[in-house]
């Protein structure tokens, strides 16, 4: 199974738009993850076009995503659990929120958001991802977006771009 990993698209408003090499990848795609900061609905809905979407709401998000999306949740696919948080609060670096957020849970994967720095590395047998963002770099050279494949075992990798076209 392919799953495209997303996070912190922060689509504000109509004009903007997903960027093409996102769509590209959503084509063929099983299953979409959104780590947050959707920004607005209309994101889920162009993604829903493609493939069925799991997600959680992250700290920019409004009552309407956070009444559609959870602040965090478990998917279990091929018989591996994905935990899904977008990673915000106080203290610590985002990527401990995010093991804290599933202290106590047995989960195989953690995909998470919110810093807009892609990462993929293992803690204590658990993978975490960091899809970074597709529409905001901030600082870095290249927006991004994860694949992860998961067959009899799990597979991941972030795909970087230069233009959002």
């Amino acid at each position: 199974m392919e799953i495209l990993v997303t996070a912190d698209t922060h689509i504000s408003d109509k004009s903007k738009q997903l960027p093409t090499n996102l769509i590209a990848a959503c084509k063929t795609a099983d299953l979409i993850i959104h780590a947050g900061d959707w920004k607005s609905v209309e994101v889920y809905k162009t993604l829903s076009n493609y493939a069925e979407v799991k997600g959680v709401y992250g700290n920019v998000d409004s009552d309407d995503i956070k009444e559609q999306f959870p602040a965090q949740q478990i998917v279990e696919v091929n018989g591996y659990k994905i935990g899904i948080v977008h990673g915000h609060g106080e203290k610590k670096t985002t990527e401990k929120r995010a093991l804290e957020a599933f202290e106590g849970q047995e989960v195989d994967v953690i995909i998470f958001g919110h810093s807009h720095i892609p990462m993929i590395r293992y803690f204590k047998n658990i993978l975490l991802m960091n899809p970074g963002s597709p529409t905001d770099k901030r600082k870095l050279p290249y927006y991004s977006y994860g694949i992860l494949e998961i067959g009899e075992e799990v597979r991941a990798e972030i795909s970087f771009f230069s233009d959002k076209g």
